[in-house]
């Protein structure tokens, strides 16, 4: 009788958050170094906190990823993962926390953008942003066997989270108090 092999592990987020974690620092380090144009406290504490943010986002998203291929693995195939449907399917709890997580991501663009930012650019950036963080959790799906599912209900929140964000910075800085904090904090600023 031929035994069928199984590959079964965890991956944990820390054995990949932590060496993303140092290359992004020091890439911030040497990136600060290197400009031009001085980098501020403010400016460096907002590109820092962005990193700290994306690995967060990551955290949340892919981790922990359950390798599970051979005898054992998961027998649906990987493209009724997919949810194509959108609204009809929602589940309020999870498009909720999809919005909420992109929030930061639609706050921060104004604050990293040199270019005048527009809501149909905020959309644009967060659709792809979201777009990407589906199709890895696709690939991982079909290539270690790993239950994360495809939704376009969360490319939709997260979209709809971005734009929200955005709006909220928006809003916050046309109000006279905020004004100076926020224009210290973006890197285009003089």
């Amino acid at each position: 009788m031929e035994e069928s092999k199984s590959i079964m592990f965890t991956i944990d987020s820390w054995v990949v958050l932590i060496p993303l974690m140092l290359l992004g620092l020091v890439g911030l380090i040497t990136w600060t170094i290197r400009r031009k144009r001085k980098v501020n406290l403010a400016q460096f504490v907002v590109l820092l906190s962005f990193g700290i943010y994306l690995l967060c986002t990551i955290h949340l998203v892919f981790f922990p990823i359950d390798v599970n291929i051979g005898r054992y693995a998961n027998q649906t195939p990987w493209y009724k993962t997919i949810n194509f449907i959108p609204v009809l399917t929602i589940d309020v709890k999870t498009f909720l926390l999809n919005v909420i997580m992109l929030l930061p991501f639609g706050m921060y663009i104004p604050l990293l953008s040199k270019k005048e930012t527009s809501i149909r650019k905020i959309a644009k950036l967060g659709f792809g942003f979201s777009l990407s963080f589906e199709l890895v959790q696709l690939l991982i799906r079909v290539t270690l066997g790993n239950g994360r599912s495809t939704d376009i209900n969360d490319l939709l929140a997260n979209t709809a989270g971005a734009v929200i964000g955005y709006l909220i910075v928006r809003s916050l800085m046309k109000v006279q108090l905020f004004e100076g904090i926020f224009q210290r904090m973006q890197l285009h600023s003089k």
